[in-house]
């Protein structure tokens, strides 16, 4: 087996005290998914990363017996609103960050998920002084205190989504910083009636329920982020695309539609595509080397909220990469086994949210149970179609 130790921006994290690494550890009597096969066999961890794998059903003395269940690299979780919903639970209802954050990390921890990009958006949605709360600085600031405490259970980094239509876009952008483990960056253009919100109807719906929105103030609001798109569109693109390269990020569009959008954020240098609406625009994304990101929601309840292509047949044509867990981190895992179905691949599935999203961002030492990467691990029972989480670590450590 090849030793793989490859340090990336997320690399060593020199800060962590030592009871964050198992110095020696096997689990064994698993049922381990590599990446393209499962193998009964034990994990071997040394120094908070895997030592090797090896094969049969014995368990040594001192090591943890698996009773046959399977053990699965971490979770990679690349778009997640889930900070957002602990922040603020209801419409004007703002809650302390740090246990906000705490809470969120505890979740993600529970639902297999080793590694999160914690999204945080930059650029207003709602053009109000009133309604706007520039949050993403603080927030991130808060994150990265508590990393430095020692006091997170999983690996964090942080996902700016830049909101095209925003006069705060460059300002807010320019807040951050190489140290900040600023890892993804997308870019968000809600300008109505294209993308998500082809059909007004549903971004009126959606922002109705949203922000208790009335119908002239939609109206209104409708207004204003055309008149933003065509004075500020084409700016905010390019210097969202040059924070990027600054920041170090990989870059992902998000909601494209048709082929010429497509083309058009290939042409920026975009690598990722979060949440293609159309079959059309799935298939220019596959032509032009981009990974597809799906939600778990859509391919678990068979759809998408919002009327656009559903992930499933994304998955049946062959043209999904990445699933996130978007706004429910308990559907990440679940996924994977929906996939399997599908496909008929639990490997090829399990690669959806780890191996794959984990390279795309540039994380090169996570997201495969190989020798040499990190112990992030999760042992799963499985229950009929149904995984149930175990036990979760990280660096060999437990957190969950």
């Amino acid at each position: 087996m090849n030793k793989t130790v490859t340090l990336t921006r997320d690399e060593s994290e020199p800060h962590v005290r030592s009871r964050q690494t198992a110095d020696e550890l096997c689990i064994a009597n698993a049922e381990i998914v590599l990446e393209d096969t499962v193998l009964r066999g034990a994990v071997h961890i040394a120094d908070g990363r895997i030592a090797a794998v090896t094969e049969g059903d014995n368990v040594p003395a001192g090591a943890i017996d698996a009773g046959g269940d399977t053990l699965l690299p971490g979770l990679v979780e690349v778009h997640t609103d889930n900070l957002e919903r602990h922040i603020m639970p209801r419409p004007k209802v703002e809650m302390p960050h740090k246990g906000a954050i705490l809470a969120h990390d505890a979740e993600l921890a529970t639902c297999g998920i080793t590694t999160v990009f914690d999204a945080l958006r930059v650029g207003s949605v709602i053009q109000s002084e009133s309604d706007y709360n520039k949050y993403a600085r603080y927030v991130a600031t808060e994150i990265l205190d508590l990393r430095a405490a020692d006091v997170l259970r999983i690996r964090h980094l942080i996902h700016l989504r830049a909101e095209i239509c925003s006069d705060t876009l460059i300002d807010e952008l320019a807040e951050f910083g190489p140290e900040d483990r600023v890892g993804l960056v997308s870019m968000m253009d809600h300008t109505p009636g294209q993308r998500q919100f082809r059909d007004l109807s549903k971004l009126r719906e959606y922002m109705s329920g949203k922000y208790v929105m009335s119908d002239a103030r939609f109206d209104k609001h409708v207004a204003n982020l055309r008149a933003l798109r065509a004075r500020l569109g084409a700016a905010h693109e390019a210097a969202t695309v040059s924070e990027a390269a600054r920041l170090g990020a990989t870059l992902a569009s998000h909601d494209d539609t048709t082929a010429e959008q497509v083309a058009h954020s290939a042409a920026q240098g975009i690598a990722l595509a979060e949440f293609p609406t159309t079959v059309e625009a799935a298939q220019a994304c596959r032509d032009a080397g981009m990974k597809v990101i799906m939600g778990a929601p859509n391919l678990i309840r068979g759809g998408s909220h919002s009327g656009n292509v559903s992930a499933r047949e994304l998955a049946e044509l062959d043209l999904l990469d990445i699933v996130s867990s978007d706004y429910v981190p308990s559907l990440l895992i679940a996924s994977v086994w929906k996939l399997a179905e599908i496909w008929g691949d639990l490997p090829r599935a399990m690669r959806t949210v780890s191996r794959t999203p984990a390279d795309a961002c540039d994380l090169l030492d996570r997201g495969r149970i190989a020798e040499g990467t990190l112990a992030d691990l999760v042992r799963v029972h499985v229950m009929g179609d149904q995984p149930v989480i175990r036990t979760v670590w990280r660096g060999g450590h437990r957190v969950a």
